[in-house]
């Protein structure tokens, strides 16, 4: 495994100490749990879908919370009633905790649980004071003029 120094980066850029510590945490971590599989996608200029294959799962099952830049969906697979005697068991009927990072202003929109899928909604949402704004420069004693650019 290899370190990286992001020590140069501290004395051009402010307040990446947040990006650092990520950077950070993922090295430190092992491979992403594979169980159960899940999509990221794009699902247009600024909302995404995490899609996860939770066969099995009813919807008391399953829970998704949101904690500060959080994304956590647990699973817990309650006991079968009775023995059963399998053949072949390949659904992996086991209990799963799985953590997404989210981005600055990302939320989560909605969930839904629909064959066997488990579809997060999410989207981002950037306050207006953060979005650019071009400032008006003045030679006089005229007070500024700010005025929002259309993103």
């Amino acid at each position: 495994m290899r370190s990286f120094d992001l020590t140069p980066l501290y004395r051009s850029a402010i307040g990446v100490d947040r990006l650092v510590q990520m950077f950070d945490s993922a090295q430190l971590t092992d491979a992403q749990p594979s169980y159960p599989p899940y999509n990221v996608e794009l699902a247009g200029e600024d909302q995404y879908r995490v899609t996860m294959a939770v066969a099995g799962f009813t919807r008391a099952e399953l829970d998704v919370e949101v904690e500060r830049d959080t994304l956590k969906v647990v699973g817990r697979k309650q006991k079968e009633e009775g023995a059963r005697t399998y053949l072949h068991r390949g659904i992996g009927a086991r209990s799963f905790e799985h953590r997404f990072q989210l981005a600055d202003h990302v939320e989560v929109s909605s969930a839904t649980l629909d064959s066997g899928l488990l579809h997060i909604d999410l989207v981002r949402r950037v306050p207006e004071a953060m979005k650019p704004r071009k400032v008006v420069i003045d030679g006089g004693d005229n007070v500024a003029v700010l005025e929002r650019r259309a993103s």
